[in-house]
C-alpha cells in the first residue's frame, strides 16, 4: 500500500508494463485520488517514526545525563519533536477526515459516507528465515522452494496495492488464508525465526513492530474491512442497486471488524483494540441503515398520512444509530485518537435525521386532516405505535378529531425540527474539515429553510403562549442493517475436501405437505437442511438434519446457493422432486483400528523400512520415512494400500451439524 514498483507511475527511462504484468485485484499504477491519499498517508507515517524515533533520544538523554545545559538543550529538543508530532499527526487526521476522495463522482445530493483507511506496512523478506527453518526443522535444502517462498512474497507486496473492488478482497483473503498455512509450518510459540512485521497505526501513524505473525493477520483483515468501506461509499447512491451494494458493504465491512474484535482480542495497535472496533462495527451498521433510509426515499415520499409516518420513524431510527455511534465516540479512550471530523459528521447526522423526523412527523399532522373518507381507527392505531408517551395525557383518537390539538402538536414538532436543523448546522460550522464540503451544507441548509416556511405557514400570535415541547418518537425501520458474519469458507470446497469424511450420497423423494415439505435451508454452497420436522413426509422419506443437498432431479447443486435450490424445490409438482443429499460424519464417532494381512503372514509393514545391523543383537530396528514440509501437518502415520480399517464404531444415527457459510453469507429460506 506504500511502494509501488513504479513510483509516480513510471520512471522517464523505464517503459510502464501491462496491466497483466500485476497480480489480479492490485494495481500498483494507479494514479487515483485514492491512491494519492494513501501515499501521502505513506510519507507521514514514515515522517512520524523519525520524529518518534527523535522523541526516544531526547528522553534517554534526559534520563542519562544530570548536567545542567544538556538537561536544557535535551528539554528544548523535545518540545520541538513533540510539537512536530502534534502537527503530523493533525495532517494525518485530515487525510482521515477527506471522505470526499472516496464518494461516487456521480452524486450530487448526497451527505457523504465514512471509509477507512488502509494500514501501511513495511517490506518483508522471507527467503533466509524460510530457507534456514526448512534446513533446520525439517532437514531439507530450503533452496528447493526459492519458486514458492518468492510467490508468497509476491502476493504480500500485492496486498499492500489492493484494488478498490471485489478482486482486492479476493486477494486480500488469498493471503490471509496462506498465512495460515504459513504460520503452521514455521511460526511456532516457542521459537521466533526473525520475521518482524512491521504495520502503522491507520489514526495515529505510530508504527508497530512484532514477530508475532497474528499482527500481520489482523492487519490484512482490518484492510479488508477498509475496502468494503471504500467499496461502500464509491457505490452509486441515486440507483437501487447501487443502494444495495452500499448497505451489503457496510454491512460486510461490521462483519469483518466484528471477527477481528472476537479472534484476535491482545493486538498492539490501537486502531485494532476492542474499544476501537466496537465503535468502528457501530459507525459502518450506522451508515448501512443511512443508505437503507435513502433506498426507502429513492422512489419519492408521498405526501400521504401512513407514508409520512413511515419515513417519520424510517429517520428516527437513522437517528438514533447515530447517536449511539457518537456516545461511543465521546468515551475517553477514543475520543483523543478518533479523527475529529467523523465524531463531527456522526452529530450532524444524528441531528439532521431527527430534524426530518420531526419535520414529516409535523407534516402528517397539518397537512393531512382527518376526513370522513379516511380510516379512523387504522390512523389511530398508526398514531399509537408512532408515539411511546403523548403528553397532556391525551389519546391519539383526540388528536387526530381535535383540530387544536393536532395543530399544537404538529408545530411542536415542526419547532424540534427546526431547533435539530439548528444543531446541526452548528456542529458542522465548528469543524474545520466538514465546513468545506459544500454538499453537506447545502443539504442541512434545504432542509432547515423547508421546515422554516412549513412554520411560517402556521405560526400565530399565541404560539409563544400555548408552547409545548414535542413528544418523542419511536424508532422503526423496515429493514435493520446488521452485520454480516465473516467467513473463509467459500464454495462447496470446505465440505467436498479430505479432511471430512462423507457418507455415501442418498436418494431421497420429497413429496409436499400441503405445499410445506418441513425444513429450511441454510448456509452458502451447497445448501444445508436445517430445522427438519422429524414427523415430516421428508423425514421419513429418508432426510436428515445437516444433509447437503446436491442435485435436485440430476441437477448439479454444489455450487449452488441457498436461494436458487429453494427455487427449484418449489418449482415441483404434486408427483414431488427426486434429490441426492450427502452429510459430513462426525470424526469423534469414528477411531480406527488397522491390522494388516499379506498372505500367510499375520502382521507386514507398511511405509516402515526394517534396518538390519548384522553387529547387532539381531533386533530389527524400524527407519520411518522422512516426509517433505510441504506435507507438514498430515499424520505422520501413514498406511500401506494393503492396510484394511476397522471401524470401532460407527454411527448411524447422530450426525455432525456442520455449518458451512459461503463468504459474508447467511440466507436462510423457509420451504
Amino acid at each position: 500500500m506504500t511502494d509501488a514498483v513504479f513510483p509516480n507511475g513510471g520512471g522517464s527511462d523505464l517503459p510502464l508494463p501491462d496491466l497483466d504484468y500485476f497480480k489480479k485485484g492490485c494495481n500498483p499504477l494507479a494514479q487515483t485520488g485514492r491512491s494519492k491519499l494513501q501515499n501521502q498517508r505513506a510519507t507521514l507515517n514514515q515522517q512520524i517514526i523519525k520524529e518518534m524515533r527523535l522523541r526516544a533520544g531526547a528522553e534517554n538523554l534526559l534520563r542519562a545525563t544530570s548536567n545542567h545545559k544538556i538537561r536544557e538543550m535535551a528539554t528544548l529538543e523535545l518540545s520541538y519533536v513533540n510539537s512536530n508530532l502534534q502537527l503530523l499527526k493533525e495532517e494525518l487526521e485530515g487525510l482521515n477526515s477527506s471522505v470526499e476522495v472516496y464518494q461516487n463522482v456521480e452524486e450530487v445530493a448526497a451527505i457523504p459516507l465514512i471509509p477507512l483507511g488502509l494500514k501501511e506496512t513495511k517490506e518483508v523478506d522471507f527467503t533466509v528465515p524460510f530457507k534456514d527453518f526448512i534446513l533446520e526443522h525439517y532437514g531439507e535444502d530450503g533452496s528447493v522452494y526459492d519458486s514458492e517462498i518468492a510467490d508468497f512474497m509476491d502476493l504480500r507486496q500485492a496486498c499492500r496495492t489492493p484494488s478498490r473492488n471485489e478482486a482486492g478482497i479476493a486477494l486480500l483473503v488469498n493471503y490471509f488464508s496462506q498465512l495460515s498455512f504459513t504460520e503452521a509450518r514455521f511460526f511456532t510459540p516457542s521459537k521466533h525465526i526473525g520475521v518482524y512485521f512491521t504495520w502503522y497505526d491507520c489514526f495515529t501513524g505510530v508504527p508497530v513492530c512484532q514477530q508475532n505473525i497474528s499482527l500481520e493477520k489482523a492487519s490484512i483483515l482490518f484492510n479488508i474491512a477498509a475496502i468494503y468501506t471504500q467499496i461502500g461509499t464509491r457505490c452509486d447512491r441515486q440507483s437501487v442497486s447501487g443502494l444495495d451494494n452500499c448497505i451489503d458493504s457496510f454491512q460486510k465491512a461490521a462483519g469483518v471488524l466484528s471477527h477481528l474484535k472476537e479472534t484476535f482480542t491482545h493486538t498492539p495497535s490501537y486502531d485494532m483494540s476492542p474499544a476501537m472496533l466496537s465503535v468502528l462495527v457501530k459507525m459502518m451498521i450506522a451508515q448501512a441503515q443511512e443508505s437503507v433510509y435513502e433506498k426507502i426515499c429513492l422512489p419519492g415520499i408521498c405526501n400521504e398520512y401512513f407514508s409520512l409516518l413511515k419515513m417519520a420513524q424510517e429517520s428516527a431510527k437513522v437517528s438514533e444509530v447515530y447517536k449511539i455511534v457518537l456516545s461511543s465516540m465521546n468515551q475517553t479512550p477514543i475520543k483523543e485518537n478518533i479523527p475529529a471530523s467523523w465524531a463531527a459528521m456522526v452529530q450532524v447526522k444524528a441531528e439532521h435525521y431527527k430534524a426530518l423526523a420531526h419535520y414529516f412527523m409535523a407534516v402528517a399532522l397539518l397537512d393531512r386532516q382527518l376526513t370522513p373518507a379516511d380510516d379512523e381507527d387504522k390512523q389511530e392505531k398508526a398514531l399509537s405505535q408512532v408515539y411511546d408517551t403523548i403528553p397532556d395525557g391525551l389519546l391519539p383518537v383526540m388528536i387526530l378529531k381535535t383540530i387544536n390539538h393536532r395543530s399544537r402538536i404538529g408545530k411542536a414538532h415542526l419547532h424540534k425540527a427546526i431547533m435539530c436543523h439548528e444543531e446541526a448546522i452548528r456542529a458542522l460550522s465548528l469543524c474545520r474539515n466538514l465546513r468545506r464540503l459544500d454538499i453537506v451544507q447545502e443539504i442541512l441548509s434545504v432542509a432547515h429553510k423547508r421546515s422554516l416556511n412549513k412554520y411560517a405557514m402556521y405560526e400565530t400570535e399565541d404560539d409563544f403562549v400555548s408552547y409545548m415541547d414535542a413528544p418523542e418518537l419511536v424508532s422503526y425501520s423496515e429493514q435493520n442493517a446488521e452485520m454480516v458474519p465473516f467467513h473463509l469458507s467459500k464454495g462447496p470446497l470446505s465440505v467436498f475436501c479430505a479432511k471430512n469424511r462423507l457418507m455415501a450420497p442418498r436418494t431421497v423423494h420429497l413429496v409436499p405437505e400441503n405445499g410445506d415439505l418441513g425444513f429450511t435451508l441454510r448456509g452458502g454452497m451447497p445448501a444445508q437442511v436445517n430445522c427438519l420436522d422429524p414427523l415430516c413426509a421428508a423425514a421419513n422419506a429418508g432426510l436428515r438434519e445437516g444433509d447437503y443437498i446436491v442435485s435436485v432431479e440430476q441437477t448439479d447443486c454444489k455450487w449452488l446457493g441457498v436461494t436458487e435450490v429453494t427455487n427449484m424445490l418449489k418449482a415441483m409438482d404434486e408427483t414431488g422432486v427426486i434429490i441426492q443429499v450427502v452429510n459430513v460424519q462426525d470424526p469423534s464417532y469414528m477411531t480406527s483400528k488397522s491390522a494388516t494381512y499379506s498372505g500367510a503372514m499375520q502382521k507386514t509393514y507398511s511405509m516402515i523400512c526394517l534396518d538390519v545391523n548384522d553387529d547387532s543383537d539381531g533386533k530389527a530396528k524400524t527407519v520411518s520415512k522422512k516426509l517433505s514440509f510441504l506435507s507438514w501437518g498430515v499424520k505422520k502415520r501413514q498406511k500401506a494400500t494393503s492396510t484394511i480399517s476397522i471401524p470401532s464404531a460407527i454411527a448411524s444415527s447422530s450426525h455432525a451439524e456442520t455449518r458451512l457459510s459461503a463468504a459474508f453469507s447467511n440466507d436462510s429460506s423457509v420451504l
